[in-house]
């Protein structure tokens, strides 16, 4: 029952969120604000994990290929599909999760318990379009830009390590890159991230929007948030996959 209470509750939650903003400058000058903060500020961490990630998924696939009849060009191949179709939009995203997803709990979280939204609702302004709308807006948009740096780096990435280790030629790795490309594919991790993206703000803001009592429950919240964004995105996941590529 629990379930159904709290899908209830966010669907309502949502239903306040996406009305025209009271002040649409001020939504505009908000979203490139939550841009910077819950977009631009994760790109080290996003670089570092693709790097690292990419590295070893092409030294790992150029381990297993143990047979003389596979050309060495599949190490590039199997890398940027491995990388396009599931690293980058799932695996990112989920790390995302973790670090935006429990930002954005904490700071609405915070502002319910300290009775900051009770003051906006006195005010007369929508407390959850003011504080969430953004959010989502910003994520929807910036999420996808920075899959896009990871599937970049992670490529380089797992150059990087085919070159230094020698294992794969810098000649056989990028025509491996090149080959067989299918640009539906970039589209459809683009498309995922999107999805996991608003999934991400908004089951987040739900949390911290919901929170009562003082700053334990604000702990709560953020870990609930990245619990559940994190289910929700593995569940979307295969659904979206079903759907874009069948």
């Amino acid at each position: 029952m629990k379930l159904i209470s709290d899908l209830g509750r966010y669907l309502l939650l949502m239903k306040e969120v996406f009305v025209k903003p009271d002040k649409v400058k001020t939504f505009f000058r908000q979203i490139i604000i939550e841009i910077q903060s819950l977009g631009i500020d994760s790109l080290g961490i996003v670089v570092i994990i693709s790097v690292f990630v990419g590295a070893v998924v092409a030294i790992q696939t150029a381990y297993n290929i143990d047979s003389p009849l596979i050309p060495m060009t599949m190490v590039g191949f199997t890398a940027r599909q491995s990388i396009i179709l599931e690293f980058s939009p799932t695996m990112l995203s989920l790390v995302l999760a973790g670090k935006v997803g429990s930002r954005i709990a904490s700071e609405i979280g915070t502002m319910r318990v300290t009775e900051q939204i009770d003051a906006l609702e006195i005010m007369g302004i929508n407390p959850a379009n003011f504080l969430i709308q953004p959010k989502v807006f910003a994520s929807v948009i910036i999420n996808p830009v920075l899959i896009v740096f990871s599937i970049a780096f992670a490529l380089f990435g797992g150059w990087l390590a085919c070159v230094s280790t020698g294992i794969v030629t810098s000649n056989d790795y990028i025509v491996g890159l090149q080959s067989w490309f299918v640009p539906y594919t970039v589209s459809y991790a683009l498309i995922k991230t999107a999805v996991f993206a608003f999934i991400i703000a908004s089951v987040s803001g739900f949390q911290g929007y919901y929170t009562r009592g003082g700053a334990l429950e604000v702990g709560s919240a953020s870990t609930r948030a990245v619990v559940y964004s994190s289910i929700l995105i593995i569940t979307s996941n295969l659904i979206l996959t079903q759907l874009l590529l069948a």
